[in-house]
């Protein structure tokens, strides 16, 4: 059974840092990209960050470079997202997912498997 369970996520205030992690099992993580994407409301889910399966190349959405940091460990079945001076625009429904790929997609089409979600709230 395949499961994502991200956590870390709440309310922080503007510039301030969260870490998010996904926990993954149910399939060989090592063989998978890894992605986090984002939905704020009434907004289109939208890519952030994602990385190869041996964690050597990380792609990120233009306005978050330089402030967020993907990160994985195949040892553990879990990728991380760190998230520095977060902006109020950063507010969202984080995800994580898993794409049976060795090159990093950026459409969430790419990816067969999800997790359910983490919120992230950045206000003062």
């Amino acid at each position: 059974q395949v499961q994502l369970v991200e956590s870390g996520g709440g309310l922080v205030q503007p510039g301030g840092s969260l870490r998010l992690s996904c926990a993954v099992s149910g399939f060989i993580f090592s063989r998978f990209c890894m992605g986090w994407f984002r939905q704020a409301p009434g907004k289109e889910r939208e890519f952030v960050a994602a990385l190869t399966p041996s964690g050597g190349m990380k792609y990120y959405k233009d306005s978050v470079k330089g402030r967020f940091t993907i990160s994985r460990d195949n040892a553990k079945n879990t990728v991380s997202l760190q998230m520095n001076s977060l902006k109020p625009e950063d507010t969202a429904v984080y995800y994580c997912a898993a794409g049976a790929r060795v090159i990093v997609e950026m459409n969430s089409r790419g990816y067969d498997y999800w997790g359910q979600g983490t919120q992230v709230t950045v206000s003062s």
